[in-house]
C-alpha cells in the first residue's frame, strides 16, 4: 500500500500540552495532513516546558507533535481570523482543546464553524463533560486520575491514593477522541454533515477504571472481594479499596523480588498465579507438593496464605536475575514480565526493531528518541519524523491557502505571522 489511510484527510490541530496533540499525533502518523496552528509569541507551551537543551524545542513537546507542519499566527488580528476561516473551509477536521467557551470567544465557536464548513468535524477535548457540575474546572493530568476514579484504587490500603506514570488522564484522552474522530469520519462520509465530537479527560479515565466500578458493584452486595489482599483477614469499607499490586482481575498476582534488588529498584518481576496453570507453576518453583495440597489447590483455599505462596515465589527467585526468572516461567506458560526501567525501555532492541521505539531528528535539537505507533498495521508502516519548528510551514501552509508571495510578505511584516 503506497498511500497511507488517512491520506487527504486535512487537520487543523489547535491544541496545547498534551490530550490534544496525541490526538492529532496519530492522525498524522496514519496520514493525513495536521497543521499545528500556534501562537506567535512561543507556540505551544510545552516547546518551553521541561528543557533540557537551552532555547531548543522540548522532549515535551518533541514526543507529541512529529509528522505535523507548524502555521505560527495570531489569531487575533483580523488577518489571522481570516487565515484560519480560510484553513476551516477546505479543512475535514478541527481539533481543540482550549477551556470552555474559549473557542466561542475567539468568534470560532461550533455555528460558525458548521456555517464555513458544514461537513467539518470538531473534536474536543475538556477535563469534565458538560453535564459536570465541575465542568469550568481546569483539569490536569493528575486531576483526571483523581475525579475518574483511578487514584483512590491505586497504591496500597495504608497509603494515599497514589498517581500512576502512566498518562491515563492526557494521552488516554487523545487516543478516546481519535476513536470518536474516525467515527465522525465514516459517518460524515455516508451524509456530508460533520458533527461535534467530544471527549472528557474524567470519563476517558473511568472507561479505563471500568473494572473499579465493576467491584464497586460487587463488594455493596458481597462486602468483600476475594481477589482483594483484604479478604480474607481484612475489612472492607463501603467503596473500593487500594489493593496493592493485587491483579485484579481473579488472578492473583504480585511484583517479587529478584536477584540484585537491593541495588538495582527495578529488579522485579510481576508474576500472576493462575488459577487454571496451578499445576505448571507448582512445578515452575519446585513445589511439586502444592499440586495437591487441600491448602493449595484451589484459588479460594490460597487467598488466605496468598502472601506466604509469594514469599516461597521470591526465596525461588533469590539467585536468579529477573531476565533468568522470566526466561524459565515462560517455559511453564506462568504469566508474567520483568519490571522495565525506562532505560532499559529505550535501549530495547525489540522495540526497536519494531518500531515502537524510534530515533527521530528535528533541525535544532538533532536525533532524539520518541514513541512510535502502538498500532501495527499489515497493509502500512507508520513513518515517524521530527516535530516541526515553530512557524517552521507557515509560508507553504499560506501557499497552499492561495496567498501569493506580496500577501504572505504583508502577513510577516504586519507579524500576524511567524
Amino acid at each position: 500500500m503506497s498511500e497511507k489511510p488517512l491520506a487527504g484527510i486535512k487537520v487543523i490541530d489547535f491544541t496545547g500540552v498534551q490530550a490534544g496533540p496525541a490526538c492529532t499525533q496519530l492522525l498524522a502518523w496514519f496520514g493525513a495532513d495536521v497543521i499545528k496552528v500556534e501562537r506567535t509569541n512561543g507556540g505551544d507551551v510545552t516547546r518551553r516546558q521541561l528543557r533540557d537543551i537551552p532555547d531548543v524545542d522540548a522532549l515535551y513537546f518533541t514526543m507529541l507533535n512529529s509528522n505535523k507542519r507548524s502555521l505560527a499566527i495570531n489569531t487575533k488580528a483580523p488577518e489571522g481570523k481570516e487565515v484560519m476561516e480560510k484553513l476551516i473551509r477546505g479543512a475535514d477536521i478541527l481539533v481543540e482543546n482550549f477551556a470552555p467557551g474559549a473557542m466561542d470567544r475567539m468568534g470560532l465557536g461550533w455555528d460558525h464553524i458548521h456555517e464555513l464548513n458544514p461537513r467539518l468535524i470538531l473534536g474536543s477535548v475538556k477535563g469534565f463533560n458538560e453535564d459536570s457540575p465541575w465542568s469550568d474546572l481546569k483539569v490536569y493530568e493528575n486531576v483526571a486520575q483523581a475525579a475518574g476514579g483511578a487514584a483512590s484504587t491505586t497504591g496500597f490500603w495504608d497509603g494515599p491514593p497514589t498517581i500512576s506514570g502512566a498518562a491515563l488522564g492526557d494521552s488516554n484522552s487523545g487516543m478516546h477522541l481519535m476513536i470518536g474522530l474516525l467515527t465522525a469520519i465514516i459517518q460524515r462520509n455516508a451524509t456530508g454533515v460533520g458533527q461535534k465530537v467530544s471527549v472528557s479527560m474524567q470519563d476517558a479515565v473511568l472507561n479505563l477504571s471500568r473494572v473499579k466500578l465493576r467491584d464497586q458493584q460487587r463488594l455493596e452486595r458481597l462486602g468483600y472481594l476475594e481477589e482483594y489482599p483484604q479478604y480474607p483477614n481484612g475489612e472492607f469499607g463501603d467503596a473500593v479499596p487500594r489493593g496493592g499490586n493485587a491483579g485484579g482481575g481473579g488472578q492473583p498476582g504480585w511484583v517479587l523480588k529478584c536477584k540484585g534488588w537491593e541495588t538495582d529498584p527495578n529488579a522485579y518481576i510481576y508474576f500472576t498465579i493462575q488459577e487454571q496453570n496451578w499445576a505448571r507453576t507448582c512445578e515452575a518453583i519446585g513445589k511439586p507438593e502444592w499440586i495437591d495440597d487441600p491448602e493449595y489447590a484451589t484459588a479460594r483455599a490460597r487467598q488466605p496464605h496468598i502472601f506466604d505462596i509469594f514469599a516461597d515465589i521470591e526465596k525461588w527467585l533469590a539467585d536468579k536475575t529477573k531476565y533468568e526468572a522470566v526466561d524459565i516461567l515462560r517455559t511453564y506458560e506462568v504469566p508474567c514480565a520483568p519490571v522495565l526501567s525506562m532505560k532499559e525501555i529505550a535501549a530495547d532492541p525489540a522495540l526497536r526493531k519494531s518500531g515502537s521505539v524510534v530515533e527521530v531528528e528535528q533541525k535544532d535539537r538533532g536525533t532524539y528518541l520518541t514513541v512510535g505507533s502502538p498500532i501495527k498495521f499489515s497493509g502500512f508502516t507508520p513513518d515517524i519524523t521530527g516535530s516541526p519548528l515553530l512557524g517552521e510551514h507557515t509560508d507553504e501552509v499560506l501557499a497552499d491557502l492561495g496567498y501569493d508571495a506580496d500577501a504572505i510578505a504583508k502577513l510577516h511584516a504586519g507579524q500576524v505571522v511567524v
